[in-house]
């Protein structure tokens, strides 16, 4: 008698689209501490302008300046692993204005409704973070 193929073996069943779940998620981490990292740039030179006696629009400006330029530059290479093209760069300031109508409508809406504009601003940054991140991946830098 011969004994059935597969006796005492252990099978493992593996979900081939479980690698690419987890790429994806990975990549909306990498996405999202790229965006807190240019905040902390942008928020920073801000304040560093700042304290050397610049006007605080100007400061500002230059702060949002710097914090654009790095996210792209850093979503490019890191979050996406993209090549550098003016299209992107084009399609990445429409996403930019984009999430500024999105939050500008958030601080809007809830300065109007309960006068409170700062929390419409932190009810608006998961939605472009989740906006910026879906845009960016499926059409920004694809």
């Amino acid at each position: 008698m011969t004994s059935p193929p597969y006796q005492g073996d252990v099978s493992i069943v593996v979900d081939p689209g479980a690698p690419k779940r987890n790429a994806g998620a990975n990549q909306f981490v990498v996405f999202v501490l790229v965006g807190a990292t240019c905040a902390v740039i942008d928020v920073g030179l801000m304040k560093l302008l700042g304290m050397l006696g610049l006007h605080y629009l100007i400061a500002a400006s230059a702060g949002f300046a710097a914090g654009l330029a790095v996210n792209f530059a850093l979503h490019t290479c890191l979050t996406f692993k993209a090549s550098y093209s003016y299209a992107t760069l084009v399609r990445f300031i429409g996403v930019v204005l984009v999430n500024y109508l999105i939050t500008m409508f958030c601080v809007s809406l809830f300065q109007s409704w309960l006068d409170m504009p700062v929390f419409g601003k932190v009810i608006s940054l998961p939605l472009v973070a989740v906006n910026g991140f879906l845009l960016s991946k499926h059409w920004v830098f694809k």
